[in-house]
Formats: C-alpha cells, sequence, structure tokens
C-alpha cells in the first residue's frame, strides 16, 4: 500500500481516503504462529499538517493460528485501529525514540507498518472450541503421558518422612 507525496501533498488540509485489501502472507513464513492469514482489509485517512502526516486507520481480518493443547488450526479473526505519524522533514532522523516515522523518498509505503501491527496482534495462545479435538489428543505417548493436577492420596514423599514424623509428633503433644 504505497501513497506517492505528491498526491498527499495536493490533498492539503483535507483527509485523503484510502481502503484497499493488503496481502501480508509473508507473516506465515516468519518465525511466528500464523499458519495462513488471508489479505487484510485497510480502511482509514491521511491528514498532512507542515512536515507530518497522520495515517488514522483500522486493519480487520483473519489468521488460522494452532490451538494451544491439540494443535488443530483456529480461526482467529482480528480487528484494529492504527495511527501512524509520518515526517517529511529532511532534518528529521529515526534514532529518536519518539513514534514518528521519517519518509525516504517520494513514496511512503504503509505496508510494513501494517505487517509490524499485525504481529502486535497475534495472540500468545489460543484455545480451540472443539470438543471432539481434546477427546482425539493422546493422553500419553512414549516417555509421557498428561497427568491431572489432583495430588494423590496423600503420599508422603520419602525424603520427607522424617520430617512428617516431627510433625506427628509435636499434634501428638
Amino acid at each position: 500500500m504505497k501513497f506517492p507525496l505528491q498526491r498527499l501533498i495536493q490533498a492539503g488540509q483535507e483527509p485523503y481516503e484510502f481502503e484497499d485489501d493488503v496481502d501480508v502472507q509473508e507473516l506465515e513464513d516468519m518465525n511466528n504462529d500464523i499458519r495462513r492469514i488471508e489479505p487484510v482489509h485497510i480502511n482509514g485517512q491521511a491528514t498532512m499538517h507542515g512536515e507530518e502526516i497522520t495515517f488514522h486507520y483500522s486493519i480487520t481480518g483473519t489468521m488460522i493460528l494452532p490451538c494451544a493443547r491439540t494443535l488443530v488450526d483456529v480461526t482467529y479473526p482480528f480487528s484494529m485501529d492504527v495511527v501512524d505519524v509520518f515526517s517529511t522533514s529532511p532534518y528529521y532522523t529515526a534514532e529518536d525514540d519518539s513514534e514518528v516515522h521519517p519518509v525516504d523518498g517520494e513514496v511512503l509505503d504503509l505496508k510494513p507498518y501494517i505487517k509490524e501491527n499485525v504481529l502486535l496482534e497475534v495472540p500468545i495462545r489460543v484455545f480451540s472450541g472443539d470438543e471432539q479435538a481434546y477427546e482425539q489428543t493422546p493422553d500419553e505417548g512414549e516417555g509421557w503421558q498428561v497427568m491431572d493436577e489432583e495430588p494423590e492420596d496423600d503420599q508422603i514423599d520419602p525424603r520427607m518422612a522424617k520430617l512428617q514424623s516431627l510433625l506427628n509428633e509435636e499434634d501428638n503433644e
């Protein structure tokens, strides 16, 4: 999603409206949990004030992520509102810790910022609502098994048996 600066300058103080679908499938190849992602829908406006361009836009889309318990595909819809500020000033440097991005050249490419915002929207984990998938997951395998969180019948660790006998003596007194 590229914007020629000349078009934004011609709009002047009036907001420049835009709407498009952006393909961000490169995110699938990165080291993250996104298995598939459809093109995201972008809708917003850009306004120019002096040497600063402010983009207010919304990103909506759907990504496929693995379930944290069963690893089956989970459809995760997302929607977010974003504000990005860019500077066309030749004296502005990106070394500042501010949230203003420099514009290099005559074309402003919004796609890297869209991809960054989509990556920030990926949840830490998702769970499938499909109960059948949970029933089909194995309870044990080679060298492992699923254990309940409930403690077993007050079994005393043999390493703590001596300590337990001391506690029992105190209770008896």
